[in-house]
């Protein structure tokens, strides 16, 4: 059955067997009029976004200088805080969610570049790169013909690849498996390396230190945990790995601006939407808090005279 390519909805797509481990899904946005900002919570994946109509704008999020401004093509490290974002108006869009050492392989870039900041995918594809991808999707008579142009572009860039450092992979793979209940010396003793030089490597190829990795995937897990149901946040928090309720509270705060309870009750009445595998589990909960919560103080308008909005330019790669 074809997709209606116009009707508005969420959609979602599995990359070509071939970019496995690399792309995690496809997802698919049709607006026929202005979305309310939503928060996005910070996920152990980097994201593509191309879009077209109104262009996807940044209330608030991004630590390292980006103002507050439209996007209609981004790339979006691993971050450390919730991000604010909405459609203005009628759009349509699609994102790749990377994985860490995917984004590394395709990207050809250190990914601490990316970390806690956005940027335009033209400084890092190349001028006309994101443009000429957004035409092919754009004229794309259905959904699963934009899957397979993704996969084309994604396939494309892998020519040339980097590949990435085995000690990297060994020690985001222990990170990962274990739900972040790792320790820096576990890194040390299962890689052989010191503890600056697995720093460094996972800074490279995934973009933050090992301490903030087993926070972000720590906090996805409790999320998954809670979702079984258990009894109290105390049992929660324990079931976690957490050292106790407080440095749980702790990390909620610092990576949802919730609380433990206000964000598994926004799951629970959340949860249906998210039963046909539309979203990435746990990273978009649509929330509908005043945006004042969450924008910073340097946040302003936008002014509709700017010619063009402030870009965070990574370093040039020789």
């Amino acid at each position: 059955m074809t997709e209606l390519i116009d009707q508005p909805g969420e959609y979602t797509g599995l990359p070509a067997a071939s970019l496995r481990g690399i792309a995690i899904r496809y997802r698919g946005h049709r607006m026929g009029g202005a979305r309310p900002a939503r928060v996005t919570l910070p996920s152990a994946a980097v994201t593509l976004l191309l879009g077209w109509g109104q262009p996807l704008t940044i209330h608030s999020g991004p630590e390292q200088g980006v103002s507050p401004s439209p996007w209609p093509a981004m790339i979006a490290g691993l971050q450390t805080a919730p991000m604010l974002a909405g459609f203005s108006g009628s759009a349509s869009a699609v994102e790749i969610e990377l994985t860490p050492l995917g984004a590394y392989r395709l990207l050809n870039l250190p990914l601490h570049h990316l970390a806690k900041t956005v940027i335009d995918p033209d400084h890092i594809m190349g001028a006309g790169w994101a443009a000429n991808a957004t035409e092919q999707l754009a004229a794309a008579p259905h959904w699963s013909r934009r899957w397979q142009i993704l996969d084309a572009l994604l396939t494309r860039r892998l020519h040339g690849e980097t590949s990435p450092s085995p000690a990297a992979t060994q020690a985001w793979n222990l990170l990962r498996d274990r739900d972040g209940a790792v320790s820096l010396r576990d890194l040390t003793l299962a890689t052989g390396l010191g503890r600056r030089r697995i720093q460094g490597l996972l800074q490279e190829h995934i973009g933050l230190p090992a301490q903030t990795l087993s926070r972000i995937i720590r906090f996805h897990q409790t999320l998954a945990v809670a979702s079984t149901g258990l009894d109290s946040l105390a049992d929660l928090a324990s079931r976690a790995g957490y050292h106790d309720q407080s440095h749980m509270n702790r990390d909620f705060r610092a990576l949802s601006g919730q609380t433990p309870r206000e964000l598994l009750d926004i799951l629970r009445h959340t949860a249906h939407r998210h039963s046909s595998g539309h979203f990435q589990s746990f990273n978009d909960f649509g929330l509908r808090a005043p945006a004042s919560r969450y924008v910073t103080a340097s946040a302003s308008p936008i002014s509709k005279n700017r010619s063009r909005p402030q870009r965070h330019r990574p370093p040039r790669q020789t």
